[in-house]
């Protein structure tokens, strides 16, 4: 498989709009204006995209999803998976709509109940058509829950991964084969970790160097690559406060921060 990363930030971005708001005083690793020499440090919100002999997986509907896809120039999504529905992991999905016309029949969508209910929710003209409704503006999509037993997904074998994530009952990260998504995590029960042995690639969250109420900080995120053990491990989800060219210095050899734009073969 061929993993794409379309977004490596957290909610607000990278720079954020409070860099630019408070002219740059709060941007502790000077990202934004750093980012304007290098494209690298810029980070869209937190998505991958997931190429297999049988399509296309994309994991989340980032807010930034149309920018994403005009970057990557991905030709075609066949199913989708929710990790939760925080804004900036399904405030894109109105415009998933441009690939539903180019398939046959509805957009499989996948999660957890608690995430599709509260997508549903959200999105409900989405969800609930009307009968015979025929027109551009809304994406045909066929949602199914995902219980937490492994599902064979566009030839993977995909495992829902329950994780703490603030206030959250149903928010999942995914295990597809030997790789492992988890972008949004503050804790991973022990029952999580068992599904998670002998991983070649990790893909974890790493919001900042400082701790989080609802998100692992980089020490605690490498506390869980110790314990865990990927053969590789690439860390996402971040804010301004990570800075590749300082914090990479103190990684494993085995850990690297992603970027927007990464692709990698697993």
């Amino acid at each position: 498989m061929r993993i794409i990363f379309l977004g490596t930030g957290t909610s607000h971005g990278v720079p954020a709009l409070d860099c630019m708001l408070g002219t740059f005083r709060n941007c502790r690793r000077d990202l934004y204006l750093r980012r304007r020499a290098d494209r690298y440090l810029a980070r869209t919100r937190a998505s991958i995209a997931v190429e297999t002999d049988e399509g296309t997986l994309l994991i989340d509907t980032s807010q930034d999803f149309r920018q994403q896809m005009l970057e990557s120039r991905l030709p075609r999504i066949d199913a989708v998976l929710f990790t939760h529905t925080h804004a900036d992991h399904v405030h894109g999905l109105p415009d998933i709509r441009s690939y539903c016309w180019r398939r046959e029949g509805a957009m499989p969508v996948y999660g957890s109940a608690e995430t599709l209910a509260e997508l549903r929710a959200s999105v409900r003209y989405v969800f609930e058509r009307p009968e015979g409704y025929v027109g551009g503006g809304i994406p045909s999509l066929e949602p199914h829950v995902l219980d937490g037993r492994p599902s064979r997904i566009l030839g993977l074998t995909v495992t829902p991964i329950p994780v703490e994530h603030g206030p959250l009952n149903g928010c999942y990260g995914y295990r597809l084969n030997d790789v492992a998504y988890l972008p949004d995590v503050k804790r991973i029960p022990e029952t999580s970790k068992a599904l998670l042995a002998d991983l070649d690639l990790l893909i974890l969250n790493c919001l900042r160097p400082r701790e989080h109420v609802s998100h692992l900080s980089m020490q605690e995120s490498l506390a869980y690559v110790g314990e865990l053990a990927p053969r590789r491990c690439l860390l996402t989800h971040m804010t301004h406060d990570i800075d590749p060219a300082v914090h990479g210095r103190i990684l494993p050899k085995n850990v690297a921060f992603a970027y927007d734009g990464l692709a990698v073969l697993a």
